[in-house]
């Protein structure tokens, strides 16, 4: 490989949420932190040497995306998802979950329903409450290790529930499932019935794993294009969320003046300079990185795959299709919450996302962050081999 990515790099006093707050999170000084979602790898030197042009210069005034902003965005999804991106559609946000809540303030009033999937990524429930929504739960069926959408469900929860907005994870977070495109066309189907805005939060579409393809929600027809609002960033891909930068594809019209309105009530518009940077960077020169970084995180799924298999048979792996995060199921155990953190916090001293988090089904399971070099990795693992030995 061209890249190292056994290299253990010192993230502390960086400011690093995953490394500098234990104390303040309430976690011990000396555990494994394996929650949050970045990665413990240096972003590409391409990316890092377009920050330090752009700093050199020294002077960090007013920036506006350029032409040769939009064209890396746009080829990156042409080439790598067959999605002819216009530059009109593009509408640029700090990040994701921001988009999110400027959505749901865009598409509903106070009280209408907003549906999720859960279990599913925590930010999607908060911006539904705080912005006085309904959270509508289409809960995900859990069979044999497996996750799949329940369709009757969510027509029936859509209608009975005044449901205005969905709020799709694909590649979902933290189940690891890649929707195939007969899924998403049923789930978009169902929202075209109904009159239902669907925004799609894809940041993890550019980890699948195996043969699969990720299939772009806006991207399936003429008609589902019109009804979308595609969430993307380089963040997850390029491990640059710190720089916050997110790309927003609205191609219905309507609905782009009534998302870009939402923003303007914020007093939000320009995107940070030296995030543009390296998001341009990423998208033009860090395809090889990707693919490196692929093939080191395949072999890390691996080894936790064959490890839970043959040495911790008393939990069970939801197989990822996609994302760098594993769902572990610690059900069979029959502890509670406060039993399993005595376990995987005071004994294994691991610092996971604790599933009832992401919501109902979430309970008793555990999500792991495997973007760490190969040795954090067994370490993390034997250390909670050891600790469900001797419990």
């Amino acid at each position: 490989m061209q890249y190292n990515f056994d290299e253990i790099i010192d993230r502390s006093n960086t400011g690093s949420l995953k490394y500098d707050f234990k104390k303040d999170r309430g976690m011990p000084e000396d555990v494994i932190p394996m929650w949050v979602a970045d990665m413990d790898f240096r972003s590409p030197k391409e990316v890092r040497d377009a920050v330090v042009r752009s700093a050199e210069h020294g002077i960090f005034g007013y920036s506006e995306a350029t032409g040769a902003y939009t064209d890396a965005v746009r080829n990156w999804y042409r080439t790598r998802f067959g999605w002819d991106i216009r530059p009109e559609w593009m509408v640029r946000t700090p990040g994701i979950v921001f988009a999110i809540a400027m959505a749901i303030r865009a598409f509903t009033r106070k009280g209408d329903g907003v549906l999720i999937q859960q279990p599913v990524y925590y930010p999607f429930s908060a911006c539904i409450e705080k912005n006085e929504r309904r959270l509508v739960n289409n809960a995900l069926r859990y069979e044999d290790g497996r996750y799949s959408m329940d369709f009757e469900d969510m027509e029936r929860k859509i209608t009975e529930e005044n449901v205005k907005l969905f709020l799709l994870c694909s590649p979902h977070n933290p189940v690891g499932r890649v929707w195939s495109e007969e899924e998403l066309k049923r789930a978009g189907e169902i929202c075209l019935r109904h009159g239902v805005v669907v925004v799609s939060d894809e940041i993890h579409s550019d980890f699948v794993w195996g043969d699969r393809k990720h299939v772009m929600f806006g991207n399936i027809s003429p008609e589902l294009r019109d009804i979308s609002v595609t969430c993307t960033a380089p963040s997850k891909t390029f491990n640059i969320a710190g720089l916050q930068v997110s790309n927003i594809f609205i191609p219905n019209e309507t609905l782009r003046a009534a998302f870009e309105t939402e923003m303007e009530k914020t007093g939000y518009s320009q995107l940070n300079q030296l995030g543009m940077a390296a998001a341009a960077a990423a998208y033009e020169k860090g395809g090889e990185w990707l693919s490196q970084v692929k093939e080191y995180l395949e072999k890390n799924l691996e080894f936790v795959r064959n490890f839970v298999k043959d040495r911790l048979p008393e939990l069970c792996m939801a197989e990822p299709e996609g994302t760098y995060l594993v769902w572990l199921d610690f059900n069979h155990l029959s502890l509670t919450r406060e039993q399993r953190d005595e376990l995987i916090v005071g004994r294994a001293k691991l610092w996971l996302d604790e599933g009832d988090i992401f919501g109902a089904g979430g309970e008793g399971f555990e999500r792991f962050n495997i973007a760490c070099p190969r040795q954090i990795l067994e370490q993390a693992f034997l250390s909670l081999e050891k600790a469900l030995r001797n419990r």
